[in-house]
């Protein structure tokens, strides 16, 4: 609506008296800093015209004016003409006059006589004084004429009846000049609607005299001047307008005395602040104190708008404010000044309260967002939900880059503004410790969207020093948490160091101050741990809760038929069906939507990319090398482990994998363009050195971080990590005995889960050992290893069997039970009650059967794997035996008559496939074959083995073609060696019958070969304590702590031994002898 049709208010102030006037435009020139300006012709003292002041009408409200006389008559007159039109305002050709006036008749030239030579005549300058009125009035809107009611292009002009009077009683001409503007400016300002705010008169008319200035051509100083001054005088009565508006007879309004609405409209609406308004402020703001204050309210007005936004609202112009402002740092060192600008006593209230809050809170994870993005979201497919993700990707990305570009902003806008924003960002992360907890009561930390929206703004802040060379590593200080870190980590788990320790290592402070990098980097590291990785947390926390929901929608669903007949309960479940499926799908919209944050491309690029640079820096710290991914690391570790890497939270490292096991599965694309050998290097490092991490679970997550590193990437059959781990050198020298040392330390981690876990990760281990195996370097090494460090081999290869002992035993003693539990299911006269109990019950067998076969599997294949390079390493006295036994139990499950057991509906479910498994159990046999002590220890197996079984399980190799003929030749000829040993067995069992009891082990009771005395002083076969301590280390008597470096060979009873047995032998040959001779 046009501001001059506005009805006038209610109760117009009257404008103030003369004295008042000249006073106020006297106080208001001071402040601008130029001389009050005096008229052009001094007022005669006329007490007739002076005794009463004219009462200044209502804006728009000129008066009628008499021809008759010189002057307008100081009462109102009719409505009006003036207009603020919304179209672009131009100023008329130079040269052209526009007024309504009369020439007199002293102007008029006569005519010539004659006609003048016709001949170029150049059109007449116009006087300066008529080019200010014209230009001046058009600038306003305003005239002193009253007859005079348009300007050349049409605009309604307001006549002002006070200057005009004035005007006529100093018998001076009816035109603004620039002395009167300031007079002018006031009663026009003073005259317009108080019902709008008095900026929607000002601010286009400086726009216009702006514009006037710069279309301003050729050589025209005294016009050029007159712009200035108006342009001048315009910006000032601008602020005095909201900084003082009882200047212009005005009661203060909130809503009008704000800059607030100017900056929410684009910079080329009329209404609202150019570029051009922002660089005069800025060109004032040292001499005027008053410019500041007036953008930092409009400002924090802007932030507590944005507060009760989300992106489902009009939040854009809120930010492209704030992008603007962000273009003047004076702006936001005084922005940074402000109280609120880290105002807020919770974690919740951070993102409201604060004045950089609101634009970090706008996110596609807020709950009234997430409906919208994924409304109905039990009946989407999944063509929907990845365009849907698609949308709000690139919503996203947009907001953060304004986000990114306003943080820029501050950091560059000086100290000040800097120091602020990195102790905003330093309050978010101290304050939300509570994310990273096992149950997070949301109303006491912040919101995921604004969590991820800083993590981001992070990450972008280190791309400046993040390059390809990892140059920049060296500036980040591992001091850092003793140089007054902004950071609060007393109550975070430390890498390897108790509270007490990390207490009295940061309690002795260092001098200085860290450097920005060092801030940005920790930082974002923590910003990462509290943000994404809790994100991330919680999706997988909604996971569970969206099963939940649907398990318990199902079973309701399922009470509907009983309730039939039962209309009030029929209403009732259907109220809470309502309710319960609001909630399901309330949970399903916001995974959909974290999903969709986690898993853009250009978001994990930025977070991989920086994780890199934690690995690299980590890697530096504990080796304590300016270690590089082109240069050697030497491993293992120094044994004097740093104490700035032992009080390090243990975030730092557990941030890495988490983030890097995420992108291995989820987007494999960026992972492959954003690993290097320096992510091998780190596992590889701290599996080998273990002793420098504290967290079982930490360590066994770098183990799980190889094993993401090997499933199939487009192209890579091994994976992203797959091709490193084989050929670099640092994996050849160090992969396969790191791994190896921590499939042995993973038996104990301390948890009550542990026997559990063992199994996870020593299956992700056989997966990395698998990868690697094609080289035949790790074949090498693991030779190598089993002659030069046999006791960590045979630890070893003792808990490979035991595992395999373990899960076969469990795997296959599954399927029995499901078989019973399958016929009895097929039965139809089943109650529904016995039914639903049998049902549960299969289900949670199955759930086992086929965790177990699966490690059954993996265990079986890597004893063939390793049996078929080291076959002597398994067969050491103290080994073979348990292994002989294991392998010819479960043979004889397989393959005897407990296997009608076996059969069960669809196998296949529970990764259990016996013709898989059982050419891989005889592979193994064969592997050992040649080996002596193997066969002897198969033959003594008095528990499973038996020639039939052994036939039988030729018998089915060959009917169902399970092995190629040389192999079933070879299996026939094992098993006649199986014969021929159990008949020495059997031979010499008898011959060493009567042993005496000092020779024989005192556990086993078996005839000892090598035996040994311990601490204890008891004597025990080396076979039976090495066998001991690989599960105990501990004497089994005293239960004082033990090595098998602590026994002590009993040279002398093994003589008396070895001398029993050849008598024995000898006695045998000399019977054997002697019975041939009788038959001869």
């Amino acid at each position: 609506m046009d501001p001059n049709e506005q009805p006038p208010p209610a109760a117009t102030a009257d404008a103030p008296d003369q004295d008042t006037m000249e006073q106020i435009r006297r106080r208001r020139l001071e402040r601008l800093g130029g001389p009050p300006s005096s008229t052009s012709t001094p007022k005669p003292e006329n007490t007739e015209s002076t005794s009463s002041t004219p009462t200044l009408p209502a804006w728009g409200t000129p008066d009628k004016v008499d021809k008759g006389k010189g002057k307008a008559p100081a009462s109102p007159v009719p409505q009006s003409n003036i207009t603020i039109s919304p179209a672009p305002w131009q100023i008329p050709p130079t040269g052209s006059v526009v007024t309504t006036r009369k020439r007199e008749l002293s102007q008029v030239d006569p005519a010539p006589a004659t006609p003048p030579a016709r001949k170029q005549v150049p059109p007449k300058e116009e006087p300066t004084d008529d080019y200010a009125d014209r230009v001046l009035c058009s600038v306003f809107r305003v005239t002193l004429d009253p007859s005079r009611d348009t300007d050349s292009f049409g605009h309604k002009l307001t006549f002002l009846p006070t200057l005009s009077q004035e005007l006529a009683e100093e018998n001076a001409p009816l035109k603004l000049s620039v002395d009167r503007l300031e007079e002018a400016i006031v009663e026009a300002a003073t005259a317009y609607s108080h019902n709008q705010p008095l900026l929607n008169y000002l601010l286009p008319c400086w726009k216009r005299v702006n514009k006037a200035l710069k279309l301003l051509r050729g050589p025209a100083p005294q016009k050029e001047e007159v712009l200035k001054e108006a342009k001048r005088l315009c910006f000032s009565n601008c602020i005095f307008a909201i900084s003082v508006p009882e200047l212009f007879s005005r009661e203060p309004n909130p809503q009008h005395d704000s800059l607030m609405p100017y900056l929410l409209r684009e910079v080329d609406n009329e209404h609202g602040l150019c570029m051009d308004f922002l660089n005069e402020a800025m060109s004032r703001i040292d001499d005027d104190d008053t410019i500041l204050p007036l953008f930092t309210k409009a400002m924090v007005d802007i932030s507590a708008q944005l507060a009760r936004m989300s992106m489902n609202d009009s939040y854009k112009s809120s930010v492209n404010a704030l992008l603007t402002y962000s273009r003047y740092p004076p702006l936001l060192n005084a922005l940074a000044q402000d109280p609120l600008f880290q105002l807020a006593v919770s974690a919740p209230a951070i993102e409201k309260s604060t004045i950089l809050g609101p634009f970090f809170r706008i996110s596609p994870l807020q709950p009234e967002v997430t409906t919208v993005y994924f409304a109905g979201p039990r009946t989407m497919d999944q063509a929907r939900i990845r365009s849907s993700q698609s949308a709000l990707q690139m919503t996203l990305n947009t907001h953060q880059s304004d986000l990114r570009a306003i943080i820029n902003a501050f950091v560059r806008a000086g100290s000040l503004a800097k120091t602020r924003v990195l102790d905003w960002f330093a309050y978010i992360m101290n304050c939300n410790h509570k994310r990273r907890a096992l149950q997070v009561d949301n109303r006491e930390v912040s919101s995921d969207g604004f969590m991820m929206n800083v993590t981001v703004v992070l990450d972008y802040l280190c791309e400046p020093f993040m390059d390809s060379t990892f140059s920049k590593i060296g500036r980040i200080d591992v001091d850092y948490f003793r140089k007054k870190p902004r950071l609060d980590i007393k109550e975070e788990t430390k890498l390897n160091a108790d509270q007490a320790r990390s207490d009295a290592f940061y309690a002795n402070r260092l001098d200085g101050e860290a450097n920005f990098i060092t801030e940005v980097f920790f930082l974002t590291l923590a910003a990462h741990h509290y943000g994404s990785e809790a994100t991330n947390a919680k999706m997988k926390n909604l996971d569970k809760d969206i099963k939940f929901y649907n398990k318990n929608l199902a079973a309701m669903e399922n009470e509907r038929h009983k309730l039939a007949h039962r209309p009030d309960q029929l209403r009732q479940l259907d109220a809470a069906l309502i309710k319960y499926t609001a909630v399901l799908e309330k949970a399903m919209s916001l995974r959909f939507s974290i999903e969709g944050v986690l898993l853009d491309d250009k978001m994990q690029a930025r977070s991989l990319q920086f994780m890199r640079y934690v690995t690299v820096w980590l890697l530096s710290v504990a080796s304590q090398s300016e270690y590089r991914p082109d240069r050697p690391l030497k491993l293992p570790l120094p044994a004097e482990q740093p104490e700035a890497f032992r009080c390090l939270p243990e975030y730092a490292l557990q941030d890495v994998v988490d983030n890097f096991k995420f992108a291995f599965r989820y987007v494999p694309r960026v992972v492959m363009s954003a690993v290097g050998e320096e992510l091998v290097a780190l596992c590889v490092t701290f599996l080998e050195s273990s002793e420098y991490i504290k967290n079982p679970y930490l360590k066994s997550s770098l183990v799980s971080l190889l094993f993401h590193g090997t499933f199939p990437t487009y192209h890579l059959k091994n994976g992203v990590l797959g091709d490193i781990m084989t050929n670099t050198k640092l994996a050849n020298d160090h992969l396969l005995h790191a791994v190896m040392k921590f499939y042995i330390e993973c038996e104990s981690t301390g948890a009550s889960s542990q026997f559990y876990d063992k199994f996870n990760i020593r299956y992700e281990i056989f997966q990395v050992i698998k990868a690697v195996w094609t080289n035949d370097h790790y074949k090498q090494q693991l030779t190598q290893s089993s002659r030069t460090n046999r006791g960590f081999f045979v630890q070893f290869v003792n808990l490979l069997m035991n595992d395999a002992t373990y899960v076969l035993d469990e795997g296959l003693g599954k399927f029995p039970k499901i078989h019973d539990l399958q016929t009895q299911l097929r039965d139809p006269s089943l109650a529904d009650q016995d039914r639903e109990k049998l049902e549960e019950e299969l289900q949670t067998t199955e759930g086992q059967a086929a965790s177990f076969m699966q490690l059954a599997n993996e265990t079986v294949g890597m004893m063939k794997l390793f049996t078929n390079t080291l076959a002597g390493a398994f067969t050491m006295p103290e080994i073979v035996g348990r292994l002989a036994a294991m392998l010819d139990f479960n043979l004889s499950v397989l393959t005897g008559p407990k296997s009608k057991k076996l059969k069960v509906d669809n196998p296949e479910k529970y990764f259990f496939n016996p013709k898989a498994l059982l050419p891989e159990l005889v592979d193994i046999y064969l592997n050992l074959a040649s080996n002596r002590e193997f066969i002897e220890a198969v033959a003594a197996d008095g528990r499973s083995y038996n020639p039939e079984m052994m036939q039988a399980t030729l018998e089915i190799l060959k009917n169902k073609d399970l092995k190629d003929p040389h192999e079933l030749v070879a299996w026939a000829t094992l098993c006649n060696k199986f014969v021929q040993a159990k008949i020495e067995f059997e031979q010499l069992e008898l011959d060493y019958s009567d042993a005496p009891a000092e020779f024989e082990d005192e556990i086993m009771g078996d005839l000892m070969k090598d035996p040994v005395i311990l601490p204890s002083r008891h004597i025990l076969d080396r076979s039976t304590i090495v066998q001991h301590l690989l599960s105990d280390p501990k004497d089994p008597y005293t239960r004082q702590p033990m090595t098998i470096e602590d026994v002590v060979p009993d040279v002398a009873l093994k003589a008396r031994i070895d001398a029993w047995k050849e008598s024995k032998r000898a006695a045998a040959l000399a019977a054997k002898s002697d019975a041939m001779d009788t038959t001869a």
